[in-house]
């Protein structure tokens, strides 16, 4: 994905691209969460929308335009292999908003991707300050959103492909509104005395799309932001999150190598040592959340199997009493009889 964005972004503004693929990507996700919602038989309310406008707001304008800026001004590995720490800042999120206890294998692996990021930035010699906030600060805000997004859809009982189709739509509603504002004479005439909001001044939103950007609005679209999201919850339906969660491990090794080899980026010295690192805390986080599967799997069974010996041993002793009632019936009716 960073490759792909950083190839199209010459040719789009990068607030532009930002709505033109989650607006794709709703659209992809909307036939499988209609599906979805007529199952479960529930009709969106005000309070719904309500909560798509929230995880909308986080994850499109904030962490995805973060993002999007990142990529535009560093390199696009470094940014995917930063943006792939965005579940150790979900970790953090969930102790701090849901208070879920976090677990030792969950610490250690906090600890280990924190040392690995420090190793890519590299604070004793800041090469691009600016492009590495920028990409700390969208994975760290789609940590957040990742948590909202959980506990939104546990209050409202939707899936995790109604919770990100509906966020699409609603995060790129609010994009096009903030878009057609920067439209307006003088806001577009303000954001221009600024020279960092000049970029943001009547931000085109139908430039360049046409037949000869179509593969690449295609791939950015419907594979990456469409198709990529509805694997991955298809996956965490069909398995475990864990299991679910190894698209962020395998992301941090094979980004840098598509991106020496398609758009012949450098990669420095601490960036592979740091990438070595932050595998090492995914692998961590990974065998973590196996074991506490399994242990949970165990502490269902040991549950399960007490409660209906419990019930056997219940059984047995009605059977038993109901024989002895019976017994006691015939020989009083054989002692009156005689």
């Amino acid at each position: 994905m960073e490759i792909a964005l950083k190839a199209a972004g010459g040719a789009f503004n990068p607030i532009q691209l930002n709505l033109i693929r989650f607006f794709i990507g709703g659209v992809i996700l909307l036939p499988i969460a209609l599906r979805a919602l007529s199952k479960q038989q529930h009709h969106l309310t005000r309070s719904d929308w309500s909560l798509f406008f929230l995880t909308g707001f986080v994850c499109v304008i904030v962490s995805m335009t973060l993002y999007q800026l990142a990529i535009s001004v560093d390199e696009a590995s470094t940014v995917a292999v930063l943006f792939s720490c965005n579940p150790v800042f979900a970790l953090i999120f969930s102790y701090l908003i849901l208070h879920e206890r976090l677990g030792r294998a969950n610490l250690i692996a906090v600890v280990i991707s924190i040392i690995g990021l420090i190793v890519i930035v590299n604070p004793a010699h800041l090469s691009n300050p600016i492009g590495l906030s920028l990409a700390i600060g969208s994975a760290l805000t789609f940590g957040l959103y990742s948590i909202v997004s959980r506990w939104g859809s546990v209050r409202h009982h939707f899936n995790g492909i109604v919770m990100t189709c509906f966020t699409f739509f609603a995060g790129s509603f609010e994009l096009l509104v903030l878009m057609l504002l920067s439209h307006v004479p003088a806001v577009a005439g303000g954001m221009r005395q600024v020279s960092w909001l000049s970029q943001f001044a009547a931000m085109p939103i139908l430039k360049n799309v046409s037949l000869e950007y179509f593969w690449l609005l295609f791939f950015i679209g419907v594979c990456v932001t469409g198709g990529g999201f509805a694997f991955y919850f298809l996956a965490m339906e069909r398995s475990d999150v864990s299991t679910a969660s190894l698209v962020f491990f395998i992301k941090p090794g094979l980004a840098p190598i598509l991106a020496a080899i398609l758009i012949h980026e450098r990669i420095l010295t601490n960036t592979v040592i740091g990438i070595v690192i932050i595998l090492l805390g995914s692998v961590v986080t990974f065998m973590g959340n196996r074991v506490k599967s399994r242990e949970s799997q165990l502490a269902d069974q040991e549950a399960t199997v007490p409660a209906s010996d419990f019930q056997e041993e219940t059984q047995t002793a009605a059977a038993k009493l109901r024989a002895r009632a019976e017994a006691h019936v015939k020989s009083s009716s054989t002692e009156s009889t005689d």
